[in-house]
Formats: C-alpha cells, sequence, structure tokens
C-alpha cells in the first residue's frame, strides 16, 4: 500500500528517551526487542502490558506496535481505544511527514452507495494536472465499470486509485460529457492552505479557509497564514469557517500557530493544552502550552466543517479553542484521537507507541468517539470547494444568515453504511499531529 498518508498520531520527542539505549542490529528479533522496550517505558497504558509478551514473535515493528493496541483500556469505554500505535520506515515517515505525495493524487468518497465522487484533488499532483475536479463521479476504473460498495470492490478501487503507478478512470462531469482520463503516479508536493475566500452575508462578511493539513514546510504554511489573516482582518470578517473535513494534522507547532490567530485576545496568555504522560514521565514530560496571541483578529465565534477524516490535531484546535471561543461544529463527528506519540527510532525504523493525552483549560479531553457536531450535515461531494450551495459550507452560511443551520441530514441506514466504506477509503490518509523535539529537562 501507498504510505502517502498513514494513521492518528500526535508527536512528541523527549530527549531522556532517546538515545538512552544503543542502536540495535539491524534484524527484526533485536528491533522488536528495543520497540517492546520503549512501550514498556512510555506507552500511556504501560501498566497493562504483559510480562510475558514475545516481542521477538512478530513480523517487524509495526506487528509489534499493533500488538499493543489491546491493552489501552481506559475507563467508560468498553474496547480498548488505541486504534493508533504503530511503526514505519524511517525514509517513508521522512516523505510523509514532509508533505511529500507519490502517488495520482485524487482522493476519493462515497457520496451515497455506488455513487463515488473526487472528493479533492491536490494542486501538484498528476490528477489537477489532468483537470480533475473535486465533485466529479468515477463511472469506471481500469475499464471496470463495477462501483460497489462491498469488501472486494472497495479493495480493488483502493488498490487502483491509492497504490497503483497508473490507472485509468472514467469521469461524469457535472455539466460536462463523461471522460476518460489514465494518470501515471508521480511525486509533487502538497499543498495544505487549500483554499481562502471571503463571502458577503446580509450585511456581515464570512471567512473561508479550507486547510487540509498541518504537514509540509513550516514556515512557508506559516507565512501562508500570515497572509490570509492579514486578508481576513483588513477585511473586517464578523465570522471564520474553518474547513477541516480531511485535515488529519501534522505539526503541533502549526497547530499552536494556526491557535493563536483563532483566539480571540482574551485567550492571550492563557492555556492552549496540556500533554499528560504516564506514571514514569509525568514528572518530566507533562507540559502546558500557553496561547500567545497573533494577527487583529478578535471573533466572538468560529465555525469548524469536520467529518470522520479530521483528526488528532486538528481535534486538538478544536478542544483548546473552545473555553475561549464561541465554536459551531458542521457535519458529522470527528475522528476521535485525544491522545499522542512521538517518534522513536529504532534501527531503520521510527516506532509510535501512544505516550500521552492531551486536554483543554478545562481538563476536557478524552474524546475517543470523537467531537460532535452542532449540525448533522453530509458532505457535499457533489458540489466543489468553495460553491455556497455545498451542504456543509451553506449550513454554515445559514446560521450566521439566520441564526439557524439548514441542510441537516437524517442518520438513515444506508448514511451510517457510506460513512463506514468512506472510513475504509480514508485508512490512508495521515492523521496526526506532530511535535518537534523537545530537551530533556534538567
Amino acid at each position: 500500500m501507498q504510505l502517502k498518508h498513514l494513521v492518528p498520531f500526535i508527536l512528541l520527542i523527549p530527549a531522556g528517551i532517546i538515545g538512552c539505549k544503543k542502536d540495535p542490529a539491524n534484524s527484526n528479533t533485536q528491533i522488536n526487542k528495543e520497540a517492546w522496550d520503549y512501550a514498556k517505558e512510555i506507552y500511556l497504558w504501560n501498566n497493562n502490558l504483559p510480562s510475558g509478551f514475545n516481542a521477538a514473535s512478530y513480523s517487524d515493528p509495526n506487528a509489534v506496535m499493533e500488538a499493543i493496541r489491546k491493552y489501552s483500556i481506559e475507563p467508560g469505554f468498553t474496547n480498548p481505544v488505541d486504534r493508533w500505535s504503530f511503526g514505519i520506515k524511517k525514509s517513508e515517515w521522512d516523505d510523509l511527514s514532509s508533505g511529500i505525495g507519490s502517488d495520482l493524487g485524487l482522493n476519493i468518497f462515497f457520496r451515497s452507495e455506488n455513487d463515488l465522487r473526487v472528493s479533492y484533488v491536490e494542486p501538484a499532483s498528476p490528477a489537477a494536472a489532468a483537470g480533475i475536479k473535486r465533485s466529479w463521479r468515477i463511472i469506471s476504473i481500469n475499464n471496470n465499470t463495477s462501483i460497489q460498495t462491498d469488501d472486494a470492490s472497495i479493495s480493488r478501487i483502493q488498490n487502483a486509485i491509492f497504490s497503483s503507478s497508473s490507472a485509468t478512470i472514467g469521469f461524469k462531469r457535472p455539466g460536462n460529457a463523461d471522460t476518460t482520463i489514465t494518470l501515471t503516479a508521480a511525486s509533487y508536493q502538497e499543498k495544505p492552505v487549500y483554499l481562502d475566500s471571503i463571502y458577503t452575508v446580509g450585511d456581515k462578511k464570512a471567512g473561508y479557509l479550507v486547510y487540509n493539513s498541518f504537514l509540509g514546510n513550516m514556515d512557508n504554511v506559516k507565512s501562508i497564514f500570515s497572509t490570509v489573516f492579514n486578508h481576513f482582518s483588513n477585511e473586517g470578517i464578523n465570522d471564520l469557517i474553518v474547513d477541516l473535513r480531511y485535515n488529519g494534522g501534522g505539526y503541533v507547532e502549526l497547530q499552536n500557530e494556526l491557535a493563536n490567530y483563532l483566539v480571540p485576545s482574551s485567550g492571550d496568555k492563557e492555556v492552549m493544552l496540556k500533554e499528560q504522560f504516564n506514571d514514569n514521565y509525568k514528572s518530566r514530560f507533562d507540559t502546558t502550552i500557553y496561547y500567545s496571541k497573533k494577527g487583529a483578529l478578535n471573533l466572538d465565534r468560529l465555525f469548524f466543517i469536520t467529518t470522520k477524516n479530521t483528526a488528532s490535531a486538528s481535534e486538538l484546535l478544536i478542544n483548546s479553542l473552545k473555553p475561549y471561543i464561541n465554536v459551531k461544529q458542521v457535519g458529522r463527528a470527528s475522528h476521535g484521537k485525544a491522545v499522542g506519540y512521538f517518534d522513536i527510532p529504532v534501527g531503520d525504523w521510527y516506532v509510535f507507541p501512544v505516550s500521552f493525552r492531551t486536554v483543554n483549560k478545562n481538563g476536557e479531553g478524552n474524546y475517543f468517539d470523537g467531537l460532535q457536531p452542532d449540525a448533522t450535515v453530509n458532505d457535499g461531494l457533489d458540489k466543489d470547494w468553495g460553491d455556497v450551495t455545498e451542504d456543509c459550507l451553506a449550513s454554515a452560511l445559514d446560521y450566521i444568515r439566520t441564526g439557524s443551520f439548514s441542510h441537516i441530514a437524517a442518520r438513515t441506514r444506508q448514511d451510517i453504511t457510506t460513512e463506514d466504506n468512506n472510513s475504509i477509503l480514508g485508512q490512508h490518509l495521515f492523521k496526526g499531529a506532530v511535535e518537534k523535539y523537545r530537551k530533556k529537562p534538567e
């Protein structure tokens, strides 16, 4: 499977752990053992890990990390909550964390059963070069016109779109003739800030920011934030809609940066978030991060658009702002990752055992079932980005206009099934928040 994107996490690197062991020999037995040793120290639920665990019996460090997940017993939840501990080759992580894609450049979700749509296209990708747009309906893949939601069909679709070196795709284009395009995978730099625009809503102005990832070159993203928020402030917007529907996260530093633009001035120097470790490390690594207000934007409320693919750093952003501003959430419940980890090098791998939880100023966290929306609205996959009739954007704009959300969706059996299928199609999407290296406290 193409590892353009991966799984949900928050990344932190405490210096007191990394480097405390000798470099292992490049054998899976040695690497697996070291991965297990780290888990015993830093795993958030390390007290639940069994003494007889045989790390050498697993195929690689990723298998070791997946095996420890079942020990993540959390009060208030019936099943283990850890869905995320994993391992990855260093070379793959280097590309992933830099926001480098190496595929066709389009992502897909079902709008309804058998109605498969392009959800978004990376601007520098082969798909964008071919003119493909969000909202196009896929009617064939490699001459196979069976677009079904059974397991075998979804597996075939995943392999063709996300893991193949090339694919021939038939599209039904809104308002245009059907077309068939052959795409060849290539390497490209992803564009996290996808769209920013301003709408006139009655006598108000509403800003709209589509932000798809907290990864990439941090200096470049910070520069874009500065430009975008200066524009919003200069235009005197009254409301802001932040579209995080496909944003699985990225660097915590960028989450902090965006939060500092969004928080009202009353939150300056107040607690943004807290990171809480297990008993082994809480005295050294428990951390409180404070707001440092940026820009002139000083709003009374914020709108966030979310789906099941809104994860980790994106959820952290929403949860951290709730104590300071009226947050309105539109769409679907978010992914549900209120815990984090950091990359630990073992041989030519990194391992990521979940290592800490995050809470906001009020101690609120543990949203393993996701952050719940104020208005349940379907992802308007039949419309392009920025279309004011797209369901989620229209719902938020109508609230600004009238004080009531529109396009409220019933939770039908078909809708739940479609959401489950889209969760499978979204498995390849990166979801996480990455904290930079932190020196061990003296």
